[in-house]
């Protein structure tokens, strides 16, 4: 296939005219004669000084810092003059507080220049590593081919990955394992698609949408939040039994996280997998709710659907994306509960459930938890202790679902009702406890989200931007504090 140029990359992405080069003469290294001939082949071939391209210009007015490999100059690859150029424009990017673009199409280490070029990619790592820690975005679009060390450093380090349609991803390049192990690399396993369908990267985006999706990345990690909505006043709950709130819950039709963000919400950019190689039934994005920027993350509402580990991690990936972009976070709630199979024990399932719960209360973020259908166990403990928590009328949460309990303590499941209400798993009851703040109506001639899936969702949505917009202006010593008060003191007498 044929490969996009870093000028390709760069008339697609900025405003025309708004190119502002940051590229110094390329240090000199040591060299012989035929790296110095292939070097001059490069230049001429190219018009380059070496294989990376830095600089800034702007996203519909915003600026962005830019650095970009050429493949076309000694294939992408990184020496040290090529590292030095890169990780001065990192730095530059993190000290003017500018987003940064990063655009590898490499094939890795520079082998003319051997070990100590190997070792460049870890000085572009740190720097990387700052930048995030800066709270600055790192958005990583990987065109083809991207392998080597540079896809395993600085291209596989971005808060956001996506790739060029068709592009070869991968660690070992194709040529070196043939040539390495005497047969091919299995077809279509280093394809952007295939990683994508794996988790490894969040999507695949075509060059013409590229500036299309940054600038809705953009509009939510860096523009400033619409200002803040009224609050949404509360409103009688109706007494609904908490068994006819489970089968509400259970309908196919009822509207989840993923009708939601269609629908409540602005400026989406979906995410996907936990960067280990797992695809997960977790949804993640970034988008906004009337107008406030947040990290979605939501558990998909299946029938019958169960969560394992891997939707776990991808739940932690979205806390610790929510922290580095100092993003609220908004975690929808609807689980039938935990994967209980072999694979979900030797994976660690009880152990993501703790990492979770351990740092959704203690993460340094804006926190709002919704209950929007089943909350089943584990699961959905895990992605409960916010700073505020709402609930559909018919959300609900329990240790287990109600036929479980009811095996427990009945030896059969014809007492889940009755379980159910007596383990005050429904809305009005965790309002009544202190461990929902608001509850979300639905309506309808059932009072059924189901049968009325957009009033529904323009409700919900109007909830959580509130919410978010209220926790915003909060001192982030005073709402951790908050938070940790609140979940010390359920279930306590009241003094």
């Amino acid at each position: 296939m044929s490969r996009i140029s870093a000028g390709e990359l760069r008339d697609a992405v900025l405003d025309p005219g708004s190119f502002r080069s940051w590229d110094s003469p390329p240090i000199e290294v040591a060299k012989n004669q035929q790296y110095a001939d292939e070097l001059a082949a490069a230049a001429a071939a190219t018009g380059l000084d070496e294989s990376v391209v830095t600089g800034e210009g702007t996203v519909f007015c915003r600026r962005v810092a830019v650095v970009a490999c050429e493949f076309d100059f000694l294939a992408g690859s990184i020496g040290v003059a090529a590292a030095e150029r890169i990780t001065a424009a990192v730095e530059r990017a993190t000290s003017l507080k500018l987003p940064l673009l990063a655009s590898p199409s490499s094939g890795g280490t520079r082998m003319q220049e051997g070990t100590v070029a190997f070792l460049q990619m870890v000085k572009i790592a740190a720097a990387v590593t700052l930048h995030k820690q800066a709270h600055l975005p790192y958005l990583v679009y990987l065109r083809h081919p991207t392998t080597g060390g540079v896809f395993a450093s600085w291209g596989s380090l971005g808060h956001i990955t996506v790739a060029e349609p068709g592009a070869l991803i991968g660690f070992l390049g194709p040529r070196v394992y043939e040539h390495l192990y005497g047969e091919p690399f299995p077809p279509g396993v280093q394809t952007a698609e295939n990683l994508q369908r794996h988790g490894v990267i969040d999507g695949v985006v075509p060059l013409p949408q590229l500036r299309r999706t940054l600038d809705r990345a953009l509009t939510v990690v860096s523009d400033r939040p619409a200002p803040a909505p009224p609050p949404v006043q509360a409103e009688p709950v109706p007494e609904v039994p908490a068994w006819t709130s489970v089968e509400a819950s259970r309908r196919p039709e009822r509207p989840g996280v993923g009708y939601l963000l269609r629908h409540g919400a602005t400026e989406r950019v979906l995410l996907s997998g936990t960067g280990q190689g797992e695809a997960a039934t977790t949804l993640l994005a970034l988008a906004r709710f009337g107008g406030q920027p947040v990290v979605l993350l939501g558990q998909e509402h299946l029938v019958g659907g169960v969560v394992g580990p891997a939707a776990l991690r991808e739940a932690r990936r979205g806390m610790a994306l929510a922290a580095g972009l100092q993003l609220p976070l908004v975690l929808v709630i609807d689980t039938a509960g935990p994967a209980l199979s072999q694979e979900a024990e030797e994976g660690g399932l009880a152990g993501e459930i703790a990492n979770c719960l351990a740092e959704l209360v203690t993460l340094d973020t804006p926190t709002v938890s919704v209950l929007l259908g089943q909350g089943s166990g584990g699961p959905a403990l895990a992605m409960v202790p916010a700073d505020r928590v709402l609930a559909a009328l018919h959300g609900w949460l329990a240790p287990l679902p109600p036929e479980g309990a009811s095996a427990i303590v009945f030896r059969d499941t014809d007492h889940a009702p009755e379980l159910a209400a007596a383990q005050g798993i429904r809305s009005a009851d965790l309002l009544h406890n202190g461990i929902v703040d608001v509850i979300v109506g639905e309506y309808g001639e059932s009072h059924d989200a189901a049968d009325e899936p957009l009033a529904f969702a323009a409700r919900l949505s109007a909830a959580i931007a509130a919410e978010v917009a209220t926790l915003r202006l909060q001192p982030a010593a005073e709402r951790l504090g908050a938070r940790l008060a609140r979940y010390r003191r359920i279930g306590l007498p009241v003094r």
